[in-house]
């Protein structure tokens, strides 16, 4: 029973007041409650084959600068930018960092094939947009990525998971790979990606992050990263 519930249960005395202070302790809760679901990736062994391409995606850090084939698809991701902009504008108060850092995540996802609203309720759940942040296993930034990853498949200094576009490219990366490895299951692999394969309270969290943003415009296409 959610806070809310709780609280309107009770019965006499329900003030607007009383009544509002409950949902909002029960939005902090949820707050809460999906920060610490972040977890953790569970180092296991690669093939070489799947090592190299692997490092091979994460090497190339080309600034992430969209390119669009027609004038269209430019408007569409121009229309998103703004939408996801003021969806963000709390947790990212600054319109420059909040644009390079949507920037980043729209070109990276693309590159990786994801659409840009998982990735991002990937990070709202693993971080809440944090970029310093380092969970208790020691997964690192927006989307947590384990310190190991920079030994696989980057040039081993884990502290470039702080940096923005590092890390969104291996999350990214990772979480392409996970996919494919459980052949387009998304739920398989959001779990493998927390390390909680199989079990539903994270993919639940993540699929219900994402749906804050969702963007549908008409005649979508997608851009050239």
């Amino acid at each position: 029973m959610s806070a809310a519930m709780a609280f309107a249960s009770a019965g006499q005395g329900i003030t607007r007041r009383n009544c509002l202070l409950s949902l909002s302790v029960g939005a902090l809760l949820l707050s809460k409650s999906e920060f610490s679901m972040a977890g953790g990736q569970v180092e296991e062994p690669l093939a070489d084959s799947v090592r190299t391409a692997l490092g091979s995606a994460v090497a190339n850090q080309a600034p992430p600068v969209p390119e669009f084939s027609d004038t269209a698809s430019r408007l569409v991701y121009l229309r998103w930018l703004g939408a996801m902009s003021e969806r963000l504008r709390k947790a990212k108060p600054d319109w420059r960092v909040r644009k390079e850092f949507l920037q980043t995540v729209w070109y990276e996802s693309h590159r990786a094939g994801l659409d840009a609203s998982l990735v991002l309720g990937l990070i709202q759940v693993e971080s809440n947009f944090r970029k310093y942040a380092v969970s208790s296993v020691g997964a690192r930034g927006y989307m947590q990525v384990m310190p190991f990853w920079a030994r696989l498949i980057g040039d081993g200094d884990a502290s470039k998971l702080f940096q923005m576009q590092t890390n969104l490219r291996f999350g990214c990366v990772i979480l392409r790979h996970y996919l494919d490895r459980e052949r387009g299951n998304l739920f398989l692999a959001l779990g493998r990606y927390n390390g909680s394969r199989g079990l539903a309270p994270y993919p639940d969290a993540v699929l219900g992050a994402t749906r804050r943003w969702d963007f549908r415009d008409e005649a979508v296409r997608v851009a050239t990263p």
